[in-house]
């Protein structure tokens, strides 16, 4: 995992990527946050240290473009101009840590290390999601609608009246559904159906 820090002010820029890279850390140092937008797609995932002023984007602004893309990395807010406002909306925003500048070394090195371990929880439910997905795509529409009455605690007797359908076709659904599934568990099988859906 990366380190991508945004600043405008090179000496910080230098002298913030200097520190997280003499304790091991991979950084990538941008000047401009237009030029890390433009690139992101094409970035690995990592964690973002990005400064709160900005002439072209503002630090919060950015953070917003963020979320709106999709893009769930953890982000550190630093300022040489904090105020509780501006605070409260990097928080708002999902912010991991908001440091004063100057900034103390093992504070910025504690925030980071906290947001690599929210990265990988974020990258591991990712990887649920994308699995249940699979997983759900694997089903017809008929079976996907007889496994969200199953999670619903239906029976096959109810399912087969809310659908119009006989018990013994219920019954063959829902072997279809678990040999596909992997699981006749119906608390896992809600389980991959909310991750399916939250995935889409």
């Amino acid at each position: 995992m990366k380190v991508y820090l945004i600043d405008d002010d090179q000496a910080v820029l230098s002298a913030l990527k200097l520190l997280l890279e003499t304790v091991g850390m991979e950084v990538a140092a941008y000047i401009d946050p237009k030029v890390f937008l433009s690139q992101l797609p094409s970035l690995s995932p990592g964690c973002i240290v990005l400064d709160i002023r900005m002439p072209s984007i503002s630090g919060l602004r950015l953070q917003e473009q963020l979320g709106e893309l999709g893009c769930e990395w953890p982000v550190i807010i630093i300022t040489g101009h904090g105020d509780i406002d501006a605070c409260r909306k990097a928080f708002k925003h999902g912010a991991v840590d908001f440091l004063s500048k100057p900034i103390d070394e093992q504070d910025l090195i504690d925030a980071v290390q906290k947001a690599f371990v929210l990265l990988k929880k974020v990258q591991a439910l990712a990887a649920e999601r994308a699995e249940a997905a699979n997983l759900l795509g694997r089903l017809t529409a008929r079976e996907r609608e007889v496994l969200e009455l199953i999670t619903k605690g239906f029976t096959s007797r109810e399912i087969a009246d809310t659908l119009g359908l006989s018990p013994r076709t219920v019954e063959s659904h829902r072997a279809h559904i678990v040999a596909k599934m992997g699981t006749n568990s119906v608390v896992e099988l809600a389980r991959i159906l909310g991750d399916g859906d939250r995935s889409r």
